[in-house]
């Protein structure tokens, strides 16, 4: 697909480009709801035949952490590439629609059912009365919820409040908070932990936002030079990010599964098997992103690039819903 679109002809009822738009909307929603059953239904496929089991509402709480993660990823990615597009000289003045307030608010949501979920003990709420706000303030894990609840508010007030920078300090203080969360004071080495998994999660929401406005930046301009300049700097800089995402993780799965049994729990473990999966998805996402970079440098119309990057912000799509469910999943056994 390229980006260089031809000028249609007018017409009396704009058929055409509305079914053109209708069909995008349709794909995308399509794709939300695929990706919505990966947390949803994830759980059992991992687990089967593993003689593990699941906490209550596993698949419900893969699923908010999904949008949890999601939100985070959008409105720091736009922060991400507007600032990486003020280094380019002769750069469009349009820009797409901001989905920061929305992807704030979604936060917002997932953030507060997931804080009801702690405030509950940890189990699924099926009353009111089982919510405990008071609750919240007398453990870490409920202060940890609380403070991401009042970070994605915070943001979206920043967000409709037309301060987009602003969000940059909620933002990054949910991302400190999910690590910590990860990380309880119980474990071995938790700050380093924490620091990997921070490191992780910032450059991942990085990646994955900044691919997905990059891409619509590039629709927005129709084919501008600038397009293709922007998604080569981007590239630039998202090598950067794997590397670090690679490294963060082999070293969280190593702390999590040392060498002498991570070839055994990988396939025996539902948090084996789900690591593994997000493994090979990542790998997949890299091939696209080698794939894209080679068309920006020799093809004809560096534009071209547009479509194995459309593939592999889909595919990150789908690596975020993987981590969701990563997080629901029991933690392997650490053997000695």
């Amino acid at each position: 697909m390229s980006l260089i679109r031809p000028t249609a002809e007018p017409t009396d009822d704009e058929g055409p480009a509305r079914r053109s738009g209708t069909g995008r909307t349709v794909a995308l929603l399509l794709l939300v709801a695929l990706g919505a059953l990966i947390p949803l239904l994830g759980p059992s496929a991992a687990l089967h035949g593993t003689g593990e089991a699941a906490a209550p509402g596993a698949g419900g709480i893969g699923l908010l952490r999904t949008v949890l993660f999601a939100a985070l990823s959008v409105p720091l990615g736009e922060l991400f590439v507007h600032r990486l597009a003020r280094h380019l000289p002769g750069v469009p003045p349009e820009r797409p629609r901001s989905w920061a307030l929305l992807a704030d608010a979604a936060g917002f949501v997932a953030a507060l059912a997931l804080a009801s979920v702690v405030s509950a003990g940890d189990l699924i709420p099926h009353r009111l009365g089982q919510i405990d706000v008071g609750g919240l303030y007398g453990s870490r894990d409920g202060r940890l919820a609380l403070l991401e609840v009042n970070a994605f508010l915070l943001a979206a007030l920043c967000a409709l409040l037309r301060r987009p920078a602003a969000q940059v300090w909620p933002l990054a203080a949910v991302v400190a908070a999910e690590a910590l969360r990860a990380h309880p004071t119980t474990e071995q080495s938790p700050l380093v932990g924490s620091g990997l998994t921070l490191v992780h999660l910032a450059c991942a929401a990085l990646w994955t936002g900044g691919l997905l406005h990059a891409l619509r930046l590039l629709g927005r301009w129709r084919g501008d030079p600038a397009g293709a300049a922007l998604l080569g700097l981007y590239a630039r800089v998202a090598a950067v990010l794997l590397a670090a995402i690679t490294a963060s993780g082999v070293c969280s799965a190593l702390r999590r599964m040392p060498s002498a049994t991570i070839l055994d729990q990988l396939t025996t473990t539902a948090y084996g098997r789900t690591l593994l999966a997000k493994a090979v998805l990542v790998a997949a996402v890299a091939l696209l992103a080698l794939w894209a970079r080679i068309r920006l440098r020799r093809a004809a119309d560096p534009l071209s690039a547009y479509t194995p990057a459309r593939a592999e912000v889909i595919a990150l799509g789908t690596v975020v819903a993987v981590s969701g469910l990563l997080t629901a999943l029991p933690l392997p056994i650490r053997w000695t």
